[in-house]
Formats: C-alpha cells, structure tokens, sequence
C-alpha cells in the first residue's frame, strides 16, 4: 500500500516508517499539516497515519477536513491522548482505528491490515486464489500446500492485485503503490518482481495485458 505517514517526533516517525516499509508498503512521511495537506491533494494514498498533535495544529481538524471534502482514505490515529473523550472525537471525527502511544509497532502493522482488508471489502484473512491459501494476516502462502517465501517487495505486489481482482493495473499505478516520492525506480522493476511472483506462484496467477499494465489471474 501506499501510506501516509503525519508524524512530527522523529524517533516515532522514524521507527513508524521503517516499519511498515519492511511490511512491503511504501512510506510518504511529513511532520506538519499543511505538509500533510499537500501530499493527500496530489497523491492517491490507500491509507493515513495521524499524530494528533502537530506543530501547526491539531489532526483532528485535519481528518475533519478530509471527510467533509469526501476523501475516504482509511485513517488510523496515533496519539498519546488516551482519554475515552479523546478516543470518541477521534472515532466521530471519522478515523477507523485509533492507536495511543506507546504501542508495539507489530500491533500497528496488525491493525493496519485489519483496517485494509475491512475497505478492500473482505475481512477474512484467509483468501484462496488459484490453488493458492492466502493468509493475509500472517503473510503467509500456501501453494499445493506448501509453503512460498516472498520478500516484503514481491508480498506487496502480490497484494496489490489480490485487493483489485480483475483490475487492470498500469505499471505506473504499481509503482506508486510500492514506492515512496524520494525512492529511485528502475525501469523493469515492476517486470522483474512480477516475473518473480509466477515462478513462486504460478504463471498463470498474474496476466499481462500488453502495453496496458497487469491483472490478477482468474482462480
């Protein structure tokens, strides 16, 4: 996924991002609103990480202004205010989950895809796709049950279309999904990677729509 990180303590910011980079997501990360602001009115993100208390105001204002305007993007605070009238605003305000610091950073990565799947529309963390056992919760594939290893890179790939089934997706929307603005991309990146997938996977899990872009493969 492609998530928005607003965080202005840089030792939680950088612990944060880290995180959920190794989970396989690409991080935008900004520690100021209007900074926050920008990113959303330029960028497609598939889900929102606030601090509550930042530098140039507060984030429940921020998220306020988000829903009125129609965005939808799953948001989950973070925030040392930990009070159930916090939590109630927050909750009101729109948010999905709400998250009071400090917590483990493998519960944020649990409630994150907890938060995912409810939007892609399927709860369940267990998927079955074309002779494949999903688990999304745990990360974890089985084909013919057997076990497939898949980097953090290939796993959020493979992600990307099982969210859009039957989506046509370009090489540039992957792109933005899997990398951050400041990351370097080669060109044959999202070729290499999906040619890695069917080998672990099975040629026939992703197709290729030919100068068009990728779908995942009928079950």
């Amino acid at each position: 996924m492609r998530i928005l990180l607003i965080e202005d303590d840089t030792i939680l910011g950088t612990a944060v991002r880290d995180q959920i980079a190794s989970d396989g997501h690409s991080v935008d990360w900004v520690t100021r609103l209007d900074e926050a602001g920008a990113s959303v009115r330029s960028t497609g993100y598939d889900l929102v990480l606030l601090d509550l208390m930042l530098p140039d105001g507060r984030g429940i204002g921020f998220l306020k202004s988000l829903r009125s305007g129609g965005d939808v993007t799953p948001v989950i605070i973070m925030t040392a205010l930990d009070q159930v009238s916090d939590r109630i605003e927050g909750l009101n305000a729109g948010a999905d989950d709400y998250l009071v610091k400090p917590f483990d950073l493998a519960e944020l990565s649990a409630r994150i895809g907890s938060v995912a799947r409810r939007y892609s529309g399927n709860p369940n963390p267990i998927v079955s796709h074309a002779g494949l056992e999903i688990d999304l919760a745990a990360r974890s594939i089985l084909r013919d049950g057997k076990p497939v290893q898949l980097t953090a890179r290939e796993w959020a790939l493979f992600e990307a279309f099982l969210s859009r089934p039957g989506q046509l997706l370009s090489k540039a929307q992957l792109e933005e999904k899997l990398y951050a603005f400041d990351a370097e991309v080669e060109s044959n990146t999202i070729e290499v990677h999906v040619s890695r997938l069917r080998k672990k996977l099975g040629a026939h899990v992703i197709e290729t729509e030919r100068g068009l872009g990728y779908r995942l493969g009928k079950a």
